[in-house]
């Protein structure tokens, strides 16, 4: 079983930015690979990137290419989304989740643990 909890979230101008970060709880965290999802109203739940167990592979929609990285600490249990050049279509509710799929997967059913959300608003 594994225990995630997003922070970081909160309101900010369009230009600016945001690092969200994700403690995670239970064992053996660094077997799983972990991602980012967003959720904006009326809209299903997108993928934003996801990094691998150990750290070396990171993966990113076309959304937020050059503007974000995930990285982590496995050390600490964490990992983190830095977001830069925000937009107001950047405005969702922010999930981390992590995978014991080993190859990269942005289908969030592969994904088996989940935090309960952050919300980030970009305000124009």
């Amino acid at each position: 079983q594994v225990q995630l909890v997003e922070s970081g979230g909160g309101l900010v101008q369009a230009g600016g930015s945001l690092r969200l970060s994700c403690a995670a709880s239970g064992r053996i965290f660094s077997s799983y690979a972990m991602g980012w999802f967003r959720q904006a109203p009326g809209k299903e739940r997108e993928f934003v990137g996801r990094i691998s167990g150990n750290g070396d592979t990171t993966n990113y929609a076309e959304s937020v290419k050059g503007r974000s990285t995930i990285s982590r600490d496995n050390a600490k249990n964490t990992v983190s989304l830095q977001m830069n050049s925000l937009k107001p279509e950047d405005t969702a509710v922010y999930y981390c989740a992590a995978s014991r799929y080993y190859y990269y997967t942005s289908n969030p059913d592969q994904y088996i643990y989940w935090g309960q959300g952050t919300q980030v608003t970009v305000s124009s």
